[in-house]
């Protein structure tokens, strides 16, 4: 019989395997888009640091970013998931369809212990685009963290309007990060209509540019979908696009 660890749940523990752990944590190490793109650190992001994942409508900017969650996730790192447009109840519907994605063909029973498991680490806050803003995600933020409910190491915040907030926002934003001690990802939503530079960054995106630590890209060449770095990858990095496994945004094996 191989190794097990436990999980407490309704004050009963229960055992849980570990090689199917140890296989789905190599398979998200060995397959990590960004890892493989060269960006150097497991969190990717230092503390305050900000990273987005510009797309066009419908190529996985959400998905990718789950998907960087869970990974997040299985290091038992705690993830705070801002949705600026959709209900808590379909954010988790991404992450259990993904999850399950990335876990086909393991038990499915010890995989839902495992889901189980890692659901302490995850928490998603809701709110209407129009009435976002700092002050008022700083104080549910803050009283999370005084009611000892959640600290998060890496916040994801999808659904922002880049091309209506301001360079002020992204910058309370970056303070907040490094007063939490947390990093921030975004998703960013780019036009078809508008042609970007020679870096690959959209003329609308330049104004904020220089807040961020790491800009990824994701393009569509037929049925395929590629990512590629734009800006935070180490020097001696590879330069091409990668495949991506459009199910579990993985790397295409």
């Amino acid at each position: 019989m191989g190794s097990q660890t436990a999980i407490r749940k309704n004050n009963n523990v229960i055992p849980f395997p570990y090689e199917e752990l140890i296989m789905i944590k190599k398979e998200m190490i060995s397959r990590n888009p960004l890892n493989n793109l060269g960006f150097a650190g497991e969190d990717i992001l230092p503390n305050g640091g900000l990273g987005a994942v510009l797309a066009h409508a419908g190529l996985g900017k959400t998905a990718l970013l789950v998907q960087m969650a869970l990974n997040t996730m299985f290091q038992e790192k705690p993830v705070l998931h801002v949705s600026l447009n959709d209900a808590v109840s379909k954010v988790d519907v991404w992450y259990r369809e993904l999850f399950n994605d990335i876990s086909e063909g393991n038990d499915p029973a010890e995989i839902a212990q495992y889901w189980e498991k890692i659901q302490m680490y995850r928490f998603i806050m809701t709110f209407r685009v129009e009435g976002f803003s700092v002050p008022k995600l700083e104080e549910r933020l803050t009283d999370l963290m005084q009611q000892n409910i959640f600290k998060p190491h890496t916040m994801i915040i999808d659904g922002l309007k880049f091309d209506e907030s301001g360079r002020g926002l992204l910058f309370e934003l970056k303070e907040m990060a490094k007063l939490f001690g947390m990093r921030i990802w975004f998703t960013v939503h780019t036009h078809r209509h508008e042609p970007p530079k020679e870096d690959g960054l959209p003329v609308s995106f330049l104004h904020v540019e220089d807040l961020f630590d790491v800009l990824v890209q994701l393009a569509a060449k037929g049925p395929k979908v590629y990512i590629k770095a734009l800006k935070g990858q180490s020097p001696e990095a590879k330069k091409e696009a990668l495949e991506l496994e459009p199910s579990t945004m993985l790397i295409q094996e």
